[in-house]
């Protein structure tokens, strides 16, 4: 896949980095929570070469700014910015393209069969007023994620897997906030959006963006409290307004290394953080990184051990909630559990590319 951005955002881009005047989004974190430590999830959106067996060069001039990640080897990323547009190619053997985003990053799958077929598109299981669909009860790897609070204890199996969403659209990393802030983000401006990032109308990637975009614009359910961040900056002002300034951290899942779906068993040593209440940022799928956040007062969040059956170690978010009454009932997790809405907690883990904010 490839993705270029318009040569004056990464202008801007630069020169706002640059600026003694204004804030980098690392030292915007430092600023507004000092001494708190920065999970993965956050880091390798600021620091793509922290993906394994990626790097990431970037040279300036020329015609803009050209990022490439990959070392060279296939399915490399490289983003050209200032090279005319953003361009997305994942050209398969049989003439379709295939963009999932379910299994690694918990959000959307598009499938763009061959000539003549329909575009397929369906959303994140983290939204709860989404019902279902047969496919995603069947063949989506999340229903792997739910489980019920009463069985988090040490020696439960669950069938999971961990792997690093490559994906470009889902890697997608980070923008300044005041880059973030120039760009519309909203359906009324779709027609706009598409034209400043280049991306051509009615494409894959065109798609993704728009249901992104909706999903954001849903009303929030009751008791819930949503936003959808452009930017880590707005996503660390929305965490600390709802969980309390300077006393907030952001916790991610880490495994030692991606694995394939096997046996998970739940070690000794589950921690439940602090309070029972946290705001969860899921990763979107979007040109440039967009999560969307919501806090609810009846969430709780876990950091819990897991051993896989190839001896693969990871401690996993585990986020709880102890009422659901308010979601869809035909929610992916009362079909998958077997249970009704409001009746008992419902847990999942999360994807290694979400953030959990918690009190310290």
């Amino acid at each position: 896949m490839e993705f270029r951005l318009p040569s004056v955002l990464a202008f801007l881009a630069l020169v706002i980095i640059a600026s003694h005047a204004v804030l980098s989004p690392e030292q915007y974190w430092n600023y507004m929570m000092p001494n708190t430590p920065m999970p993965k999830a956050v880091k390798v959106l600021l620091y793509p070469d922290l993906t394994e067996g990626k790097s990431t060069s970037v040279n300036v001039g020329g015609g803009g700014v050209n990022v490439n990640t990959g070392k060279g080897k296939p399915g490399g990323t490289y983003v050209n910015v200032g090279g005319g547009g953003v361009n997305v190619n994942n050209k398969k053997p049989n003439g379709g393209t295939s963009v999932n985003v379910g299994g690694n990053g918990g959000g959307v799958t598009v499938n763009t069969r061959p000539k003549g077929k329909p575009v397929y598109v369906y959303v994140s299981p983290f939204i709860y007023n989404y019902a279902a669909t047969e496919t995603q009860v069947h063949d989506d790897p999340n229903v792997a994620l739910f489980f019920l609070e009463k069985d988090m204890h040490p020696g439960t199996t669950m069938t999971l897997h961990f792997t690093e969403n490559t994906q470009t659209m889902t890697s997608a990393t980070f923008l300044p906030r005041q880059i973030a802030q120039t760009i519309p983000f909203s359906s009324d401006k779709f027609p706009e959006i598409l034209n400043k990032l280049s991306v051509k109308p009615g494409t894959v990637e065109a798609e993704m963006m728009k249901n992104t975009i909706e999903e954001c614009e849903q009303p929030q359910i009751q008791g819930e409290d949503k936003y959808c961040a452009t930017s880590l900056e707005s996503m660390i002002d929305f965490s600390a307004s709802k969980i309390g300034k300077n006393n907030v951290q952001a916790i991610s899942t880490e495994a030692e290394k991606q694995t394939p779906m096997q046996k998970y068993t739940i070690s000794a040593g589950v921690q439940k953080m602090t309070g029972d209440k946290a705001v969860v940022c899921h990763k979107q799928n979007y040109p440039y990184a967009v999560f969307y956040c919501h806090k609810t007062e009846t969430t709780r969040a876990y950091m819990v051990p897991l051993e896989g059956a190839d001896g693969t170690k990871a401690k996993a978010v585990a986020v709880c909630h102890t009422d659901t009454s308010a979601w869809n009932p035909k929610h992916l997790a009362f079909q998958v559990l077997k249970v009704e809405p409001g009746t008992v907690p419902i847990c999942h883990f999360l994807p290694q590319d979400h953030i959990v904010w918690v009190p310290k």
